[in-house]
Order: C-alpha cells, then structure tokens, then sequence
C-alpha cells in the first residue's frame, strides 16, 4: 500500500544544510495499523509531510497504491491528497462553520461527488464511531475526543489508501484517547483501514500492528505486536528508553 524508498529531506539556511531524513526505508501493507515513534527533532513530522506531498523529498521514492508520488503534476496531487489520503490531525482542523455532519462529507464536496451513497456512508460512519446522536451539533458543542472521531470519519469518508494520523490523540484525555484508538481500530476492522500514525504515546502506539523507531532521521528499530497490549508497551518502553540511552 505504502512504500518508502531510501527517503532522504534536507532543509537549507543561509549558514548550512540539515539533513532531517536520512535514507528511510519502510513498507506498509493493506489493512495495517503502523506507527512511528521517536524524540523530537527525529524526522517524524518531515516523513508525514514528505508521505502527504506538501513538501518535497531530496531522493527516494513515495509510492502509495503503485503510484510514485514524486512527479506528479500540483492537480494530481491535489487530487491523491482529497482522495487517497485522509488525514487526522491533533488540532481536529473541523470547521466551526458546519455541523459534524457537514465537516464529514466535506470531502466528497470537495471532490464532486455528492451524490450516490454520500449521506449512507456519513450515516454509517457516525454510527460505527457512536457519533450519531451529535450529527446536528457543531464542533463547539462536543468534546475532544467527539471531535476526534468526526476528524476520523471525515478521513474515511472518500474511502482512501491510506489514512495519515499526526499525533491524533496529542491533545485528549486518556478517556477520549482510548475512544479515538478504537475508531481507528474498528476502522480497520470493519473498514479494512490503513492508518499510519505519528504519536509520541507509547499506550497509543501499543493497539498498532508495528511500531516504527525512528532517532535523528533514520529508522532505527521496528517491533511488532505480539498480540498482548501490555507486553507491547512494555517492549516499546524499553526500545525507547534504549533508544534514547537511558537504560540503567
């Protein structure tokens, strides 16, 4: 579904050249819930914005669903963003402006596609996410974790590849934050999902299929779930503490 290819990023300034990512390598299949984890300044937002072609790449290769990202004209992009990609973000981008219905389906709008099964798929979404009885309130009047799991069903409402999830529980209680896991978890349940999720939260990352380590632009270690979530925080815990060289 989503391949990354020895993906190298740089950032110039008037004094030197940063080199942010550093020959990141990775796969992720169908129906996988991955994530990456790593200290600041390790690449993790640069990697989701070089994924989302809202900056370019210095070398490497993007390819999502077989298509190479890289050329593609401005239109095109515009078009894999709207269609093929959805997007969780930890500030909710939710429009004040409309409902949480309306936020949903914005964008099939965006895209033209109005008609056909626009109103059962926002209905089925709402109900699978329990957001049903908030349908005709606006973001104002719900709470976090209720504005997370809009943002969620506004991301699978175009049905993408891939969903691309930047620190979605950043802002929530630990209530809210388990809420929103388990949208994206009957998301690939039900839906079949792919979700790729940047989070420093290690109880987060520990309901994914694989977590990805990432320190100073490179993938340095990846673990997979053995199928007990306690067991795999704690194995995360330890990687990162290792990673970071704090282990005693």
């Amino acid at each position: 579904m989503l391949t990354i290819t020895d993906l190298h990023k740089s950032y110039q300034t008037a004094q030197a050249s940063y080199e942010v990512l550093k020959g990141v390598s990775f796969h992720i299949g169908e129906g996988e819930f991955v994530a990456v984890m790593g200290p600041s300044g390790s690449g993790k937002t640069t990697l989701l914005s070089c994924i989302s072609c809202y900056i370019p790449f210095d070398k490497g290769q993007i390819s999502l669903g077989g298509q190479q990202l890289a050329k593609l004209p401005e239109h095109d992009l515009a078009q894999v963003r709207n269609q093929k990609l959805g997007f969780v973000f930890q500030d909710f981008m939710l429009l004040d402006g409309l409902t949480i219905r309306e936020n949903i389906i914005l964008p099939r709008i965006i895209a033209g596609r109005t008609g056909g099964d626009m109103e059962e798929s926002a209905a089925r979404l709402m109900q699978l996410f329990g957001i049903s009885h908030i349908a005709g309130k606006y973001p104002a009047e719900v709470s976090g974790g209720e504005k997370q799991r809009t943002a969620v069903a506004r991301a699978l409402i175009n049905n993408p590849y891939l969903i691309l999830a930047d620190e979605p529980t950043g802002n929530l209680d630990s209530k809210s934050s388990r809420a929103v896991i388990g949208a994206f978890q009957e998301a690939k349940k039900r839906l079949g999902a792919t979700i790729f999720m940047v989070t420093h939260d290690s109880f987060s990352a520990s309901f994914c299929d694989r977590v990805i380590l990432l320190k100073d632009g490179a993938v340095c270690r990846e673990l997979q779930n053995p199928g007990g979530r306690r067991e795999f925080q704690d194995q995360l815990l330890d990687a990162i503490r290792e990673m970071n060289g704090t282990e005693e």
